[in-house]
């Protein structure tokens, strides 16, 4: 079981938060030596710069990959992760840019696949949430903003990845344990990740004839910039105890996930999920 340091209470007033300004900072490193496994690939992470996708990204980097990295506005954290990538041999390409808008995710996909001349593996893994306890509180604006990024981002970079990916590429989306148990506190987002569970099974089948894998990963309580950006002090300070292995996960435990059903390891998965969630039995 990897260590865990207490979390303090701590909150920040933005969505997407910085992963700079967090106490402990998450731990993304990648355990083990590379051995290849994505040598000479490409892959866009969207929502790369921080948390799950910062783990993804370095992961991957050690693994071979270059690496385009769309992110929303957290220039800091992008920057660092570039870092990250280039430490580990990769090379790497930013853009910023909002994937809830049409033309904006169809630009910044095209401008990695520009840029490296294809797109191997898509990760699907920028969104928001925004925590409320009575669904009344809900706003318009705050439900649509949760739709744009969540769902609306997965279709647009999709649509438009798949021009430049060859048969035999991969497509991962981030999910959430909470689409198959629920939350009470966040249903919006909640509705949105059951979404994203039914779009990768629903493409996985119709990308069959281009071999084109596509599979899910559903976390359970991580560490990231979600949780001081959405939750107030008392909620960040007991933020994962509640998992039966009693803490919260950190990125890169998460990350393995990615890289098994990204590279040839996970050659004989489609329209699968797999639940780093700290010990919860939820259906599949």
């Amino acid at each position: 079981m990897t260590k865990h340091a207490k979390i303090p209470p701590q909150h920040q007033d933005s969505m997407p938060a910085a992963e700079h300004e967090m106490t402990p900072a998450p731990d993304w490193r990648p355990r083990y030596p590379g051995s290849g496994r994505l040598e000479g690939k490409v892959a866009l992470v969207t929502g790369g710069d921080s948390g799950i996708g910062r783990a993804v990204v370095a992961l991957f980097a050690r693994e071979g990959a270059d690496i385009g990295i769309v992110y929303l506005d957290e220039d800091r954290d992008a920057e660092d992760t570039r870092r990250i990538v280039e430490e580990e041999g990769g090379k790497c390409h930013l853009v910023k840019a909002d994937v809830g808008d049409h033309d904006a995710a169809f630009g910044a996909v095209n401008e990695i696949a520009e840029h490296f001349g294809r797109i191997d593996v898509l990760v699907n893994n920028a969104a928001q949430q925004f925590v409320d306890f009575d669904l009344r509180d809900i706003s318009e604006e705050q439900l649509r903003r949760t739709f744009d990024s969540n769902v609306m981002g997965y279709f647009f970079v999709t649509q438009a990845a798949l021009d430049h990916m060859p048969d035999g590429a991969a497509i991962v989306n981030t999910a959430s344990v909470n689409a198959f148990k629920g939350n009470d506190k966040l249903v919006d987002y909640t509705a949105t990740r059951g979404a994203v569970s039914a779009f990768s099974r629903s493409i996985a089948t119709q990308l069959l004839d281009r071999k084109i894998r596509v599979n899910a990963v559903a976390p359970g309580p991580i560490w990231t910039p979600f949780i001081p950006g959405s939750m107030s002090d008392e909620m960040v300070e007991d933020f994962g105890s509640h998992a039966p292995m009693g803490r919260p996960g950190q990125p890169w435990e998460v990350a393995t996930s990615y890289l098994f059903l990204a590279c040839e390891d996970g050659s004989y998965f489609t329209g699968q999920t797999l639940h780093p969630n700290g010990g919860m039995i939820v259906g599949s």
